[in-house]
Order: C-alpha cells, then structure tokens, then sequence
C-alpha cells in the first residue's frame, strides 16, 4: 500500500517566510499550545450528551458514548485535535488544491489530481449515501469542525508557518479522502502504460521476455480445492497474445491468522503490517471507540470515521492490498476537427467538458485545467511522461459506493456471516481480509469489485473506439475467493496471488513475488504452535529467500585469478546466513549486486528505456511500478537457466563472466558510497529510512519537524518489507510497516499494537514520536480494552458535553462481553 503525502515533497516550493525572531516569539502559541491535550470538561455545541475521552499513556484515546452520533463526533473531534494539519493535507490532495497554501510548485500535481477527479466522484457519491452513513459522515464533520470553531487560536504550526485556516470539513471531503487511499493502493492503469511502451518500441515477444512472471509453487492466498461457484472460464493468454488487440506498434503488506490447534493459547491469534510509504506524522492514528452495544478498538484514518483493522471484541480482522488488477487505460482517437468528440463503435461522441480553475499562491489568476470525460473515464494524457496519445482512465475509484456502510458493518460484525454481510457492501479498495473469531473461527476473504472484461485481460491499454475491450460486469460476491477454517489450520496474505488458474473466474493483478508469503507459510508450519511472541519475532523478520539463493550460486562461482577483494566478498556470501540484518556486509554486498545483475541482463534490451523502466514514473506520483516487485524471481529463474541469449550486448562470454563482472561493479559501488574499508560495508549504512515532514523538506524547518535517519533491515523480499525504488536504491522510500497489531482471541485483553511514529501530529507533543522506538525495536503497547486497563494507564481525561451545567453521566463501559467485563 503508498501515500501521496510522502512524495510532495520533490515539488514543494518555497512559501516559508518565517524568521527566527517569528519562530522565537511566537514558541508557545505555535508550539507548545496545540500540543497540549485540554483536560476537564468541555462544553462542544452539537453533542446530544457527554462523551468520554481517556486518553491513555501512549496518546491514544478511548472515547466512550451513549449514543453513536455522539461517538462519531467525537471521534471528529479527536482527529482534528492531534491530526488537524495531515487531515488537511490529504484533502488538498484528493481534491487538487496544494498549490493554494504552496504556489506554483505543487501545481502538476493539482493538475494531476483535477484530471483524475476524485472530489467530482466524492460529490457524486454524497448524493447517493444512505441515511446512516450520511448522519455518520455529518456527525464526524460536526466534530472536526466544533474543534476548528473553538481552537482558533490552536490551529497547527504549519498552519500558521502557511498563513492559511483550514475550511470547514464535509462528509465530501471525508469520500475523497477514502477516495484517494482506495487509488493509491490500485495503481495498476501505470503498469499499463509502461507494457505499452515496452510493446511498441520492442514489440510484443522481447517485451513478454521483460515481463516478470509471478513463480510457480509460490503459495496461493486461496489455495485449490476450495469450493466456489461461478462459470468456468479459460486460462488467462499469455503476454504475447496481446498483439492482435493492442493496436500499438503497477503496497504491500502482510496478514496471517492461525487457528486454535496452531496457537498456544488454544483460539485463534492474528498479526498484521500494512506497508505504506514511511512519512511524518504515521498515517494511522490508534482509537478505541465504545458505545453501549458495541466497540471497537484498532488503526483508524484521520479524517474518515470509524476503524479500518483490530477487533470488536468478538472478531479481528487485517488487510493487506488484494493487487488485483481494477483499474484500465483506454486509448481514446478524438476527431481533429471537434476535439471534444471522441470515436465509440464506428460513431462519434461528445464527451463532458469540466473547467478546473486551480487556485495558486501568488498568481492573480488561477491556472485552468480542461478535463475531457469519456464513457470510460477522464483523459489523463497531459500528466503523463512521455504519452501523446490521448488515454483515458476507467477505475472503480471513480465510482460511487458505500465505503462508510461497508464500514460499519465492519465495526459491529460479530460473527463470519456478519463479515460476509459487511464485505458484500466494500468496493474500493480491493483487499485480502484475515479473519478470526472468538469462537475459534478463522478465514480469508478478498473484498471489494472485480471487473470481468468482455475482451482482453487489462495488460496493457485497450482500443476505446472498437468497444470490444469493454467491462461487463463484476465478479458475482458469492464467486469471490474465499475460504473459511481453512484445512492447514492458517491463512495468509502478503499481496502474492490469490488463486491459481482453475479458479472459475480470471481475476488478474500485479501480484508481487511469493518469497514473503513463502516464508511466512515456512515459519508458520516451523512449529506445532505458535505464541503471540512468535508472531512478534516474524514481524521482524529480515531472512530472504532470494537472497540466500542468488548467494548460493555466487559461491559456486571459481574464484581463481580473482582480486583479494573479490574472493573475500565472495567468502561472505558463501558464509551469509540470508538474513539481511543492518549489520550485514554480506546483505550490502547481495543487494548491490542484485541491481547490478539486474541493469546488467536488462539494459541491453531496453536500451533507451532503460531509465523508464526502473524508474517507473508515469504520471510523477509513483516512485516504481509493479514490474519491480517481480525482480528477485525474474533473476532467479535466468540465474537457473542461463540461456546464452540473454548475454548478447553484456559484453560478457559466458553467464560466469557476467556475475563476476557485476560484483565487481557492485564492490565498486559499494566502495564509493561507504569507503575502502569493507569492514564499513553495512546494510544499515546503504539501506536508511528518513522519517520526514512535508515541512521537513526545508533545511530551516527539519530539525522542528522530522524524526531522524534510522538503519534498516530487510528489503522487499523479507516479511519485514523495507521496499526501496531500483532508481534510487537504497532507501526507503517506496514501503515499510506503518502499523503492528497481533491480535489474541483468547483474551483480546493480550492484544498489541504500535505504528511509526506517534499518536499526536504537533511537533511539541510528548506523542509526536513517542512509538518510533518501540516500531523500530519490534516492541509494541497494549492494545487495552477492559475499563479497567484503561484507567489504569489514563495520562488525561476530557468530558465533552453538549450543556453546561449538570454533572458528566457515568461513561458507557460498551457491550457486556466477556472482554468488557469487569
């Protein structure tokens, strides 16, 4: 899974005018006074009642009410206190709007974002919400905008360091948020693009030699045999019979549950990472919302109500991005003399025109974007590198559907049935659910809209005009993969393929490689049972497959005539034990040597596209595409066949030649980037996370806002995913685990939890970064449920009333399940 606020900013301009003696003298109001959580009681015009808010030593609040309007709100309340600034961040985003608070710099992305039209599509949806998730959405507005109506004078330091107010907050702005998510984990429309070049410039047999294939054995989120009902359908055609249609000559995460008879504690347990890309403050914010008849506890986002992944006391759930593929480009021909009409099945049609006015700090004018819709969706052609021909986007981002509904349903399931209702109901984005039960029960689901295709198998961009290419439909919910108390007694997802070719419906993606998803399986059957310490150490884990495969087969290279430098680099990795530890030389070695093999087989072929292709950048959002992250299996399957094909343009004789040429560059590399010494030689000096603001970008405002460099393990073979770009390797910028939770089902009361940085966004807050030691050294807090626990860990407490005067009512202690029990 990525995050756009990560990547602002490489644009960002300069519209920091602020002075030390600014800074100095405005200390307390711009820093330390937003960062203090108010105590006591509240009086906040549009709550029914009083609400709770017990906020414990980590920062994260548990909100208690007594009725669901109120909990909402409050939960409104509560984001925009610690979370005000990213809140407003991600809606300038989704709605194209940066460059009224950053000027000219952020405008390609505006552009970007008005062509997709994520706030037009949130419009659209609004009309058609149902009542409760409108009275939801308003009653979470409603929160957000009584703490901007009471904290003039509160308001975050980047709001004042941008001289600007954040506007009032609508339930519109709650659908483009979750719109923007939904789009930032199913960029597969990218991917597209680049087969396209890739097919064009070296036609369709040299480009389906480029293609890295998902590898065979690697495991299935749903494996065969499972019952599902559905038509038949053919095995998917290979790359290369795309010709005759083309017309021309794209998060990770991990998620495993086990069952009883695999935990130590007799019932289920359950862990999940999602990875998203590293950024200040983390994108999740912790919350335990509690109500009379129901509660729940977990990650929740800023600016969205509810929780997204954790427990309810009666299941647990965690997700991971499904990969699959929901997303189409079209190549749309416009008639040259009207520009406005496009052709469809041999006639001509008008598109929709929509005038985008893009507002710009420090222009008179605002800069126009002219968007043209056609029945597949915006043309985005403009803001794609390289790309003259008109495309056209069809996403089911761009689609109206019920997010909160689904969500909700969520939130109260209390059995699998009650998961299953909830699903039926999810659209966007489409993610792999793990699921488990206090009654012991276990399963996987995939949720969301899967389009069938009348034609094609959305590889790369179809001909718009012939309207063969056409979606017809979606995958039938009783034919989505799913499987309930699987027979291996656990279930697992790590963004690898969910079904194999015999599934009766074609659902395709850009599955990664199966190597973390492996190695979770591996570990899961290392032992008869499993504790929640267990579960901790994998998420830790930093053992790669590839890794110890590619090293393998560099040690059995002859090392006769070679340097003192070589043979030593090549004694390390025939000693390394494939685990890819910040203190590795061997790991530093291997991963420098993986590139260069990599450019080394591929450039020859690519030639001009060589850039393109590790790059990745399409539409200047994304730092890599999803070719990449089938790099590792690429490579081991050339490593184990070694045609002589592939050496034509390496300058190399023989494939020995070629892997002794490549770790040679690799040391040499290594030697530029960390010295002569190969003692110096660390995977933790090359492979560094920088946890940085937005702001933080600015040399006089980094040390008030970022979080330091800090070393890493892993990479994106490993289950602890620390995924770099190949164009600039080695650091972490693509993803890493943004929230830990492991859930027991046993006693929910032994849950935990932890994500990257801190509960709080204001730089001045104990809690701005307060998690990162326990992210970074595998640790994590209670994930507390019990009143009792929570009090005894309670930092502060605040009453939020409606009405002055009477006394707070005893705050609800949510549903009498065992778990809530005193």
């Amino acid at each position: 899974m990525g995050s756009f606020s990560a990547r602002l900013g490489r644009w960002l301009a300069a519209p920091l005018a602020v002075g030390a003696a600014a800074l100095g003298a405005g200390y307390y109001l711009a820093w330390k006074r937003p960062a203090q959580t108010p105590s006591g009681m509240q009086q906040v015009p549009g709550l029914q009642g009083t609400v709770e808010v017990r906020r414990d030593r980590w920062g994260v609040p548990h909100l208690s009410a007594t009725n669901q309007a109120d909990l909402f709100f409050a939960q409104g309340y509560v984001h925009a206190q610690d979370r005000l600034w990213q809140m407003e961040l991600n809606r300038r985003v989704a709605a194209g709007r940066l460059s009224e608070i950053f000027g000219a710099g952020t405008l390609d992305i505006d552009r970007f974002m008005r062509r997709i039209g994520l706030r037009r599509a949130a419009l659209d949806e609004a009309t058609q919400l149902e009542q409760e998730e409108r009275e939801v959405l308003e009653a979470y507005c409603a929160g957000v905008n009584a703490f901007l109506r009471g904290n003039r004078w509160r308001l975050p330091l980047e709001c004042l360091l941008l001289r600007f107010r954040p506007e009032p907050w609508s339930p519109v702005d709650c659908l483009a948020w979750s719109k923007l998510m939904a789009l930032s984990i199913s960029l597969n429309w990218d991917s597209e693009v680049l087969r396209a070049r890739f097919v064009a410039a070296l036609g369709p047999e040299r480009a389906a030699e480029l293609e890295p294939l998902y590898p065979e054995g690697h495991p299935l989120a749903v494996p065969p045999g499972a019952v599902y009902r559905g038509l038949d359908i053919a095995v998917v055609e290979k790359l290369r019979q795309v010709q005759a249609y083309v017309g021309l000559s794209m998060g990770g995460s991990n998620a495993w549950v086990v069952a009883g008879d695999r935990s130590a504690t007799g019932k289920p347990l359950l862990a999940c990472d999602p990875h998203l890309a590293p950024e200040v403050p983390g994108i999740w914010y912790e919350n335990h919302l509690v109500l009379p008849e129901w509660a729940v506890t977990g990650a929740s986002l800023p600016g969205l109500p509810g929780v997204i992944m954790g427990h309810n006391g009666h299941i647990a759930w965690g997700i991971t991005a499904g990969m699959v593929d929901v997303q189409d480009a079209y190549l749309e021909r416009l008639d040259p003399e009207r520009p406005h009409w496009y052709e469809y099945r041999g006639a001509w049609e008008l598109g929709q025109v929509v005038r985008e006015e893009i507002r710009v700090r420090g222009r008179a004018e605002p800069a126009v974007e002219e968007v043209l819709i056609t029945r597949h969706g915006p043309i985005v052609t403009p803001v794609l590198r390289n790309e003259a021909r008109p495309v056209a986007l069809r996403s089911l981002v761009l689609d109206p559907s019920h997010p909160i509904a689904a969500g909700l349903l969520l939130n109260r399931a209390r059995n699998w049935d009650e998961f299953c209702a909830a699903l039926r109901r999810w659209s966007v984005p489409v993610v792999s659910f793990l699921y488990a039960d206090t009654d012991g029960n276990t399963g996987y689901a995939l949720g969301g809209r899967v389009p069938m295709r009348a034609k094609g198998h959305g590889l790369v961009p179809a001909p718009g005009w012939t309207g063969e290419f056409e979606w017809a439909g979606f995958v039938p919910f009783e034919g989505m993969p799913r499987a309930f108390n699987p027979d291996a007694g656990f279930a697992l997802s790590a963004n690898n393929r969910i079904v194999g070719p015999d599934f009766p419906y074609h659902i395709e993606g850009e599955w990664v490689d199966g190597f973390r998803a492996q190695r979770i399986a591996n570990l899961l059957l290392s032992r008869e049972r499993h504790s929640l310490a267990d579960f901790a150490a994998m998420q830790q884990d930093v053992f790669t497959i590839p890794g110890k495969r590619i090293a393998e087969q560099l040690g059995n290279l002859r090392s006769e005539g070679a340097t003192p430098e070589l043979r030593q680099a090549l004694d390390l990795l025939r000693a390394w034990d494939g685990y890819l530890h910040p203190d590795s030389t061997a790991g530093a070695i291997y991963e420098a040597f993986r590139l260069r093999l990599l450019r080394n087989l591929l450039a020859p072929r690519l030639n001009d596209l060589t850039e393109e292709y590790f790059g990745g950048e399409v539409h200047g959002l994304t730092y890599t595409a999803t070719y990449l992250l089938r790099a590792s299996s690429f490579l081991l399957r050339h490593l184990n066949q070694r045609e002589p094909r592939w050496l034509e343009g390496t300058g190399c004789p023989t494939w020995e030649a070629l892997l002794l040429k490549s770790l040679e560059e690799a040391l040499e590399e290594l030697r530029g980037q960390l010295g002569p010494e190969p003692d110096r030689w660390t995977w933790g000096r090359l492979h560094t996370v920088v946890l940085s603001h937005v702001l933080g970008r600015s040399r006089v405002l980094a040390p008030l806002f970022n979080l330091g460099t800090w070393p890493l393990g892993g990479d994106m073979d490993s289950i602890l995913q620390t995924a770099f770009p190949h164009r600039l390797p080695y650091r972490v910028r693509s993803w890493m685990p943004s929230y830990r939770q492991i859930i027991d089902l046993a006693d929910v009361r032994r849950s935990v939890a932890v994500h990257t940085t801190g509960q709080s966004g204001h730089p001045g807050s104990p809690h701005y970064g307060d998690l990162l030691p326990l992210w970074y050294q595998g640790r994590y807090h209670p994930l507390l449920w019990d009143r009792a626990d929570v009090e005894a860990q309670t930092e502060s407490v605040l009453l939020l009333t409606g009405s002055e005067g009477p006394a707070a009512p005893e705050p609800a202690e949510g549903p009498r399940t065992a778990a809530h029990a005193p």
